[in-house]
């Protein structure tokens, strides 16, 4: 491991690259290195054959000047699940930017990508991205949901700045790249914005087909009608979740990777225990 190292003009920078690669008899995380405050427990089995990862910042929130960097490669026919133990949490700052990236890239296997919320505390000013590359038969469910303010306390987002991009590609191919700017509050009140919603989620899942997409829309989203929309193009799934409750938003997201998991992994839900505690 690579010394942590602190930078005092620009922060903590934190750097961990995860690779994984298919046995006789199981995912392996045959790729590990680190540097600074990010790092992962003991690769968990609960399911036998595929990789369990928490990944760890133990510092708890990001501060201004702050950099996160995390790379994970899944190669083929190698099945791994990510998620955090809790929420990522991003403090105000009088002018650093903090900075998250996730480079996720899938090569004939399939990864499940589930981190628990990110919440940006009024006055936070930080660039969060997410680029996945999928390639050949790969398959990818995952999820990303933001909360902005602490609305549990009546803490809205009233001053700071936020930008948000993903991207997914397959074969090199763009299926979605998209990018929100949050300046001021104006951007969350507006009518064609977010409404004055705090919280946003969205939820990806490929390949899917019109049978996955009626499915969610039955089971799920026709029960949460004014929070929840759900779309399918180019064999990307994509459900997004605007309103007030990160634990609804988690929720519903998590009733949907129950339902999809069995058709596009073939496997049953197994629910990190990291969640129950």
């Amino acid at each position: 491991m690579a010394a942590a190292a602190e930078q005092p003009d620009r922060g903590w920078y934190a750097k961990l690259r995860l690779g994984y690669k298919k046995t006789a008899s199981k995912t392996v995380l045959a790729e590990r290195s680190r540097e600074g405050p990010l790092a992962v427990q003991r690769a968990l089995y609960p399911e036998g054959d595929l990789c369990h990862t928490y990944l760890l910042h133990p510092p708890g929130g990001v501060a201004g000047g702050d950099s996160l960097d995390i790379q994970a490669r899944v190669t083929c026919d190698a099945a791994a699940l990510l998620t955090t133990p809790g929420a990522t949490k991003f403090y105000r700052s009088a002018a650093p930017w903090a900075h998250q990236q996730q480079m996720l890239e899938v090569i004939d296997g399939s990864l499940e990508w589930l981190p628990q919320e990110n919440i940006l505390f009024p006055g936070a000013k930080a660039e969060l991205s997410t680029s996945v590359d999928l390639y050949g038969d790969a398959v990818f469910i995952g999820w990303e949901i933001v909360c902005l303010g602490r609305p549990a306390v009546q803490e809205r987002f009233d001053r700071g700045e936020a930008i948000f991009s993903f991207s997914l590609r397959r074969n090199d191919l763009p299926l979605l790249i998209e990018r929100l700017h949050i300046r001021d509050e104006k951007t969350v009140n507006g009518a064609a914005e977010l409404r004055g919603k705090p919280v946003i989620g969205v939820f990806y899942a490929t390949p899917g087909s019109d049978t996955e997409m009626q499915l969610i829309r039955q089971e799920i989203a026709q029960n949460h009608c004014h929070e929840l929309g759900v779309t399918l193009v180019d064999g990307l799934l994509v459900a997004r979740y605007l309103g007030e409750s990160t634990e609804l938003s988690r929720r519903l997201f998590t009733e949907m990777w129950k339902l999809l998991r069995p058709v596009l992994m073939k496997r049953a839900p197994c629910v990190p225990r990291i969640w129950n505690t």
